[in-house]
């Protein structure tokens, strides 16, 4: 049979209330009482009926996560570091992949996902600041990411421009001027691929090298699409001598295209990626990059979401912030000898 608050508040020689004010934190009990509780608990092995107790203080405790893909080296690498936030300040983290379409976010928004979770951690891809301001409702929400940045929403993300910036730069110092910026279209302007573009044309622009729409190449961000990608400009009349892939995926599959077509890295053409995930480190070569701030993300991100959640942030202003980066300097690219 089930142990139940009773047996508990009998093996504590207290009442049924007491037991029910220390499994919901109430603080105004005297510590040897609520020793006593935390105990007999121990002792009998029993386990809180979390429905029922988030049924009657309106919380769950979870938080909500909306990623497009899990499968995405960064995105999984995220969603780890936002769980283990998360746990440092009591809570726990339920993910949903919403596959970057309308239906899934907004399912996310306001269905049964987000009435289980106390606020939401969200990238949208899909849909635009008006569909998220009209669906989501009165719990909380900070934005990850670049795709929806609105003064209404709470925002934590990264400096893309200045770190799309500082590794071309890093590339045009060892002597390169032909750099690819792979996974780019000439004329985005919004989103990562956009801020980011804008400041590999920055970085030119500083060192007086030719901006050139060949080198600007369109791919997925995913490692086959990168290989595929420099496939077809090795075969074209395309000069090149440096390539900066949009994240470490494209470039790792631009890698592995180089390595099987015979170019040298770094010494034939240079590479650098932008995300600094665990496999970039253990690459041949080790591929240079951007380290994003990820830690500084996450511990961010889920602070301000469960402040708005406990109301200790109660700025009526949406906050935005934007996490440091760092060059993370290796073989693929080593810089100027």
């Amino acid at each position: 049979m089930a142990v139940t608050m009773n047996d508990v508040a009998r093996a504590a020689g207290v009442s049924l209330k007491t037991v029910s004010n220390v499994l919901n934190d109430y603080e105004f009990i005297r510590p040897a009482t609520k020793q006593k509780v935390l105990d007999a608990i121990a002792e009998l092995g029993y386990e809180a009926n979390l429905t029922a107790r988030s049924l009657r203080s309106g919380k769950t405790r979870m938080l909500g996560l909306v990623l497009s893909d899990l499968a995405a080296p960064y995105y999984a690498e995220l969603a780890s570091k936002l769980m283990k936030a998360a746990s440092a300040r009591g809570y726990r983290v339920l993910v949903e992949q919403s596959a970057a379409r309308k239906d899934n976010e907004l399912s996310a928004l306001k269905g049964t996902f987000r009435q289980l979770t106390d606020g939401l951690l969200f990238t949208p891809l899909a849909l635009n600041a008006d569909d998220i301001a009209a669906n989501s409702g009165r719990k909380p929400v900070v934005m990850l990411g670049e795709h929806i940045d609105d003064p209404r929403f709470d925002l934590v993300t990264m400096k893309n421009t200045e770190a799309a910036s500082a590794v071309t730069a890093h590339l045009l110092s060892s002597g390169r001027r032909r750099v690819v910026i792979l996974g780019a279209a000439h004329g985005d302007v919004g989103g990562s691929n956009g801020l980011r573009l804008t400041g590999y044309r920055g970085a030119l622009a500083a060192a007086e090298a030719d901006y050139d729409p060949a080198l600007v190449v369109p791919c997925e961000w995913r490692r086959d699409a990168g290989a595929a990608a420099v496939g077809n400009l090795l075969d074209s009349d395309v000069k090149f001598d440096a390539i900066f892939g949009l994240n470490d995926a494209v470039a790792l599959g631009a890698l592995h295209e180089l390595i099987i077509r015979g170019v040298k890295v770094p010494q034939d053409v240079a590479l650098a990626g932008f995300d600094d995930i665990e496999e970039a480190r253990f690459a041949s070569p080790s591929l240079t990059t951007v380290a994003p701030g990820m830690d500084e993300i996450a511990e961010r991100s889920v602070g301000l979401l469960i402040d708005r959640i406990e109301g200790a942030e109660t700025s009526e202003s949406a906050i935005h912030i934007e996490a440091g980066f760092e060059l993370k300097v290796r073989e693929s690219a080593p810089g100027k000898s």
